[in-house]
């Protein structure tokens, strides 16, 4: 039978609509194996306050570790109990009578769940962090493979300048590599421990804060009570952070979806990552990159969601808060599943030379050479813009690339442009010309490749 760890003052129970909001078993037990940890480190500090025997203490340990055993074996916590906290204790009452009653002597709920959910955070974190190192790793190899194609560079989605396809994989890699950067600053500032700090204002049994966070793995403790429970930075941190780096996946994706159109042909996904039509029986749709291009939208809804419940909160404790873990779940599952299954995606795309050489070479991408050239032989740059534009115009009409224009059209169109104007208009020399530190040059790009991969070593 389930029991309320509140009451006394009151004459009649909640009303069962009320509960049914009120309740937060269902969504809360994830804690459990956090929780037990913790009621385990609670006891060995009470135990040290003089408040348990060493054979009590004991006893309490032993029937904690059961209960923590039987939910392994698929004995989920279930039943008519407020939250995962008065499931415990009712299940350690049941088992130790009064002991199980005087666990709860010097802390609440409200120190208890910030540090079920800390020490669930660093778990989540590492996981995800590990995922991302694996995607950089992935994404590293794949533009040490393809060193040296040329990819058409864009800006709002037209040609702009040919850069390395490797030079463009590994922009994604800066990207995440300070996602990564992120969460483990974030990490930092989530290993710490609240416990001790009882409901808002510490606890009357000098209970040995250090040795309980040294018992639940946490490199320090907080430092205010009233801050400790009430605090959801780490949260509101960790799903910023979830949210930059499915915004970064999206943006992945959105490429990735537009690089298999047939309408490009740039790449083909692995058949284990796309899915068929089914009406039109020729269809090799990118579904997986769409997936998680959508659920970018739920993860970013996450992080506002909360910290719009918080924005308003007076100090301390505050029932809303009861929203938090949910959103923290949703978000680090649905992160963590996009990062690996992206990483699996991107190892079995192909890349279609044949296409991509065409493409780089539509779109007159080599004006801003021409114009660079124009400026070497000194005419100034606005002055070589507007020539460069006129040239351009006259290649459209005559249905001619920059590289195919005849030396005596240049000539007509400004003297200075001699026939060594033919050594800079090609993509190799575009791109070679570009040795500026981060440049997509082949030298630059390996040098940016040689980093990663002695950061990953």
């Amino acid at each position: 039978m389930s029991q309320k760890l509140w009451g006394g003052r009151f004459k009649i129970g909640l009303d069962e609509q009320a509960k049914t909001m009120s309740y937060s078993l269902q969504s809360d037990s994830r804690l459990l194996k956090y929780d037990i940890q913790v009621n385990m480190a609670h006891a060995k500090a009470l135990c040290k306050a003089g408040i348990f025997t060493e054979e009590e203490l004991e006893i309490v340990l032993q029937a904690l570790s059961t209960i923590l055993e039987e939910s392994s074996l698929g004995n989920q916590a279930d039943g008519d109990d407020e939250d995962i906290h008065s499931w415990v204790e009712r299940q350690l009452t049941e088992r130790c009578g009064d002991l199980g009653k005087r666990l709860h002597t010097g802390k609440s709920r409200n120190d208890q769940v910030v540090t079920d959910a800390r020490l669930f955070q660093k778990e989540a974190l590492s996981e995800i962090m590990d995922a991302l190192a694996d995607l950089i790793q992935s994404l590293v190899q794949i533009s040490r493979e393809q060193l040296g194609v040329p990819f058409p560079g864009l800006t709002h989605l037209q040609t702009a300048q040919p850069v390395l396809l490797s030079h463009h994989l590994l922009a994604y890699v800066e990207k995440f590599s300070r996602d990564l950067e992120r969460l483990e600053e974030t990490y930092k500032r989530t290993d710490v421990c609240p416990l001790g700090g009882g409901a808002l204002a510490g606890n009357n049994y000098h209970l040995d804060r250090e040795f309980i966070a040294r018992e639940l793995g946490f490199d320090g403790i907080t430092q205010n009570s009233m801050d400790a429970v009430s605090d959801r930075d780490f949260m509101l941190e960790c799903l910023s952070n979830g949210s930059i780096i499915m915004t970064h996946l999206s943006r992945f994706c959105e490429e990735i979806v537009l690089w298999s159109s047939p309408l490009t042909g740039f790449i083909t996904i692995g058949d284990a990552f796309t899915t068929g039509s089914s009406i039109m029986p020729q269809k090799k749709n990118p579904d997986i990159a769409e997936l998680i291009r959508g659920k970018a939208g739920r993860v970013l809804g996450n992080h506002i969601a909360l910290i719009h419940t918080i924005k308003a909160l007076p100090l301390t404790y505050n029932r809303d808060l009861q929203e938090d873990k949910e959103r923290l779940f949703d978000t680090v599952d649905t992160v963590l599943e996009c990062v690996q299954l992206f990483s699996k995606m991107i190892r079995t795309v192909v890349f279609n030379r044949d296409a991509i050489d065409t493409a780089v070479k539509k779109g007159y991408s080599l004006a801003t050479e021409l114009a660079d050239y124009l400026v070497k032989k000194g005419i100034p740059f606005r002055e070589a813009h507007e020539l460069t534009g006129q040239i351009v115009l006259l290649a459209i009409e005559r249905g001619e690339g920059l590289e195919e224009l005849d030396l005596s059209i240049y000539q007509r169109m400004d003297s200075r442009i001699q026939s060594d104007v033919k050594d800079v208009l090609t993509v190799e020399a575009a791109i070679a010309a570009k040795s500026v530190i981060g440049g997509t040059s082949i030298s630059q790009v390996e040098a940016q490749l040689a980093r990663y991969e002695e950061k990953s070593k």
